[in-house]
């Protein structure tokens, strides 16, 4: 997989649900319009609520990554 250039990160792991989504809710808009923000997390549940996330706020959830506990997504940030 290609993995997009990111211009911030959020590390998120070790937090449970509503944290991480809140958390990215306020680090993404710190990130310029068209900006990738890499978002690091543990908690299972961000597999459903960051695409959520995305979807109803219009970025774009660009590329995920998973390995044995961690959960990486690439989000762009929309308008």
């Amino acid at each position: 997989m290609n993995i997009p250039e990111h211009q911030a990160e959020l590390d998120a792991r070790g937090l449970f649900c509503p944290e991480p989504v809140m958390m990215l809710h306020n680090r993404i808009l710190e990130v310029p319009e068209g900006g990738i923000l890499k978002v690091m997390a543990t908690d299972p549940s961000t597999t459903r609520d960051i695409p959520r996330f995305c979807q109803f706020l219009n970025h774009e959830l660009v590329a995920t990554e998973q390995s044995d506990q961690d959960f990486v997504y690439y989000i762009r940030r929309g308008a």
